[in-house]
Protein backbone atom coordinates (compact mmCIF):
# COMPACT_ATOMS: atom_id res chain seq x y z
CA UNK A 1 0.00 0.00 0.00
CA UNK A 2 1.27 3.92 -0.91
CA UNK A 3 -0.05 6.62 -0.18
CA UNK A 4 -0.53 9.39 -2.59
CA UNK A 5 -2.48 12.72 -3.20
CA UNK A 6 -4.65 13.37 -6.31
CA UNK A 7 -1.78 15.31 -7.67
CA UNK A 8 1.00 12.97 -7.23
CA UNK A 9 -1.43 10.05 -8.59
CA UNK A 10 -2.25 12.65 -11.81
CA UNK A 11 1.93 12.59 -12.04
CA UNK A 12 2.48 9.16 -11.95
CA UNK A 13 -0.16 8.25 -14.40
CA UNK A 14 1.18 10.54 -16.68
CA UNK A 15 4.90 8.80 -16.51
CA UNK A 16 3.41 5.38 -16.53
CA UNK A 17 1.74 6.89 -19.73
CA UNK A 18 5.01 8.10 -21.33
CA UNK A 19 7.01 4.66 -20.18
CA UNK A 20 4.00 2.86 -21.72
CA UNK A 21 3.93 4.89 -25.13
CA UNK A 22 8.14 4.05 -25.09
CA UNK A 23 7.49 0.09 -25.11
CA UNK A 24 4.49 0.63 -27.75
CA UNK A 25 6.72 2.53 -29.52
CA UNK A 26 10.06 -0.13 -29.58
CA UNK A 27 7.41 -2.77 -30.62
CA UNK A 28 6.24 -0.99 -33.61
CA UNK A 29 9.67 0.24 -34.72
CA UNK A 30 11.47 -3.62 -33.42
CA UNK A 31 9.01 -6.29 -34.43
CA UNK A 32 9.55 -5.73 -38.03
CA UNK A 33 12.51 -5.32 -40.33
CA UNK A 34 13.38 -4.68 -44.05
CA UNK A 35 16.50 -5.99 -45.68
CA UNK A 36 17.44 -6.48 -49.51
CA UNK A 37 17.48 -9.70 -51.33
CA UNK A 38 21.44 -9.76 -51.41
CA UNK A 39 21.98 -7.68 -48.09
CA UNK A 40 22.65 -9.09 -44.94
CA UNK A 41 19.65 -7.66 -42.36
CA UNK A 42 20.23 -5.37 -39.78
CA UNK A 43 17.77 -7.20 -36.66
CA UNK A 44 16.34 -4.73 -34.38
CA UNK A 45 16.76 -6.13 -30.59
CA UNK A 46 13.22 -7.22 -29.63
CA UNK A 47 11.94 -9.62 -27.41
CA UNK A 48 7.78 -9.84 -27.50
CA UNK A 49 7.40 -11.57 -24.26
CA UNK A 50 9.65 -9.10 -22.05
CA UNK A 51 7.28 -5.88 -24.56
CA UNK A 52 4.24 -7.89 -23.76
CA UNK A 53 4.78 -8.30 -19.87
CA UNK A 54 6.26 -4.49 -19.47
CA UNK A 55 2.90 -3.07 -21.23
CA UNK A 56 0.79 -5.40 -18.93
CA UNK A 57 2.76 -4.36 -15.93
CA UNK A 58 2.53 -0.71 -16.94
CA UNK A 59 -1.52 -0.97 -17.92
CA UNK A 60 -2.09 -3.15 -14.57
CA UNK A 61 -0.33 -0.38 -12.47
CA UNK A 62 -2.70 2.55 -14.29
CA UNK A 63 -5.98 1.10 -13.83
CA UNK A 64 -4.96 -0.04 -10.29
CA UNK A 65 -3.96 4.33 -9.92
CA UNK A 66 -6.88 5.02 -11.36
CA UNK A 67 -9.78 3.27 -9.83
CA UNK A 68 -8.00 4.66 -6.42
CA UNK A 69 -8.46 8.11 -7.53
CA UNK A 70 -11.78 7.53 -9.09
CA UNK A 71 -12.84 6.14 -5.50
CA UNK A 72 -11.24 8.69 -4.07
CA UNK A 73 -12.63 11.21 -6.17
CA UNK A 74 -16.29 9.77 -5.18
CA UNK A 75 -16.01 9.20 -1.74
CA UNK A 76 -13.78 12.90 -0.44
CA UNK A 77 -15.49 15.53 0.71
CA UNK A 78 -14.60 19.01 0.06
CA UNK A 79 -15.79 22.57 1.33
CA UNK A 80 -16.43 24.86 -1.34
CA UNK A 81 -17.88 28.00 0.25
CA UNK A 82 -20.82 26.88 2.03
CA UNK A 83 -21.11 23.15 0.94
CA UNK A 84 -19.49 20.51 1.24
CA UNK A 85 -19.13 18.47 -2.33
CA UNK A 86 -17.42 15.06 -3.85
CA UNK A 87 -14.43 15.70 -5.82
CA UNK A 88 -16.58 14.33 -8.66
CA UNK A 89 -19.06 16.45 -8.04
CA UNK A 90 -17.07 19.31 -8.48
CA UNK A 91 -15.78 17.96 -11.52
CA UNK A 92 -18.86 17.45 -13.41
CA UNK A 93 -20.15 20.93 -11.79
CA UNK A 94 -17.25 23.02 -13.10
CA UNK A 95 -17.48 21.29 -16.60
CA UNK A 96 -21.26 22.27 -16.93
CA UNK A 97 -20.60 26.08 -15.59
CA UNK A 98 -17.54 25.79 -17.97
CA UNK A 99 -19.83 25.42 -20.64
CA UNK A 100 -22.27 27.94 -19.50
CA UNK A 101 -19.35 30.50 -19.28
CA UNK A 102 -18.31 30.23 -22.37
CA UNK A 103 -22.41 30.88 -23.98
CA UNK A 104 -22.58 33.99 -21.77
CA UNK A 105 -18.79 34.74 -22.84
CA UNK A 106 -20.55 34.86 -26.34
CA UNK A 107 -23.47 37.20 -25.27
CA UNK A 108 -21.82 39.58 -23.23
CA UNK A 109 -19.00 40.27 -26.23
CA UNK A 110 -22.22 41.29 -28.67
CA UNK A 111 -23.32 44.51 -29.52
CA UNK A 112 -26.80 45.75 -28.51
CA UNK A 113 -27.00 46.29 -32.66
CA UNK A 114 -25.17 44.50 -35.20
CA UNK A 115 -25.71 45.04 -39.18
CA UNK A 116 -26.01 41.46 -40.87
CA UNK A 117 -23.96 40.22 -43.24
CA UNK A 118 -25.79 39.60 -46.64
CA UNK A 119 -24.36 36.35 -47.88
CA UNK A 120 -25.07 35.86 -51.24
CA UNK A 121 -24.21 38.84 -54.42
CA UNK A 122 -27.70 37.68 -55.77
CA UNK A 123 -29.38 38.94 -52.73
CA UNK A 124 -32.34 41.34 -53.91
CA UNK A 125 -32.67 42.65 -50.31
CA UNK A 126 -30.62 46.01 -50.63
CA UNK A 127 -31.92 46.94 -47.08
CA UNK A 128 -29.71 46.20 -44.24
CA UNK A 129 -31.11 43.90 -41.74
CA UNK A 130 -29.76 44.16 -38.06
CA UNK A 131 -29.55 41.86 -35.53
CA UNK A 132 -30.18 43.26 -32.24
CA UNK A 133 -29.57 41.58 -28.29
CA UNK A 134 -33.25 40.01 -26.58
CA UNK A 135 -31.72 40.11 -23.17
CA UNK A 136 -30.49 42.81 -20.70
CA UNK A 137 -26.59 43.36 -21.19
CA UNK A 138 -25.70 44.19 -18.06
CA UNK A 139 -27.67 41.09 -16.66
CA UNK A 140 -25.25 38.87 -18.50
CA UNK A 141 -21.92 40.38 -17.70
CA UNK A 142 -23.40 39.75 -13.89
CA UNK A 143 -23.81 36.45 -14.67
CA UNK A 144 -20.97 35.55 -16.80
CA UNK A 145 -18.84 36.81 -13.18
CA UNK A 146 -20.59 35.34 -10.75
CA UNK A 147 -20.27 32.08 -12.78
CA UNK A 148 -16.48 32.81 -13.01
CA UNK A 149 -15.92 33.33 -9.49
CA UNK A 150 -18.01 29.67 -8.52
CA UNK A 151 -15.47 28.26 -10.89
CA UNK A 152 -12.94 30.05 -9.76
CA UNK A 153 -13.64 28.92 -5.79
CA UNK A 154 -14.16 25.30 -6.71
CA UNK A 155 -10.69 25.38 -8.94
CA UNK A 156 -9.00 26.05 -5.34
CA UNK A 157 -10.62 23.97 -3.31
CA UNK A 158 -10.03 21.02 -5.62
CA UNK A 159 -6.12 22.13 -5.45
CA UNK A 160 -5.96 22.43 -2.33
CA UNK A 161 -7.53 19.24 -1.78
CA UNK A 162 -5.19 17.62 -4.63
CA UNK A 163 -1.94 18.79 -2.96
CA UNK A 164 -3.09 17.71 0.71
CA UNK A 165 -5.54 14.86 0.96
CA UNK A 166 -3.92 11.70 0.61
CA UNK A 167 -5.71 8.36 0.01
CA UNK A 168 -3.84 4.79 -0.53
CA UNK A 169 -3.05 2.48 -3.54
CA UNK A 170 -2.60 -0.96 -3.72
CA UNK A 171 0.67 -0.79 -5.96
Amino acid sequence: MQKMTSAYANKLLKSLEEDKAFWVNKEETSSTYVAAVNEEPVIPEYDYAEVAATIEEIDEKIAVIKHALNVSNANAKVQVGDAEMSVDTILVRMAQLNRRKAVLDVMRKRLPKAREEQNSYMSKNTVPEYRYINYDLALIKKEYERVSAIIMEMQIALDRYNQTEQFEVDI
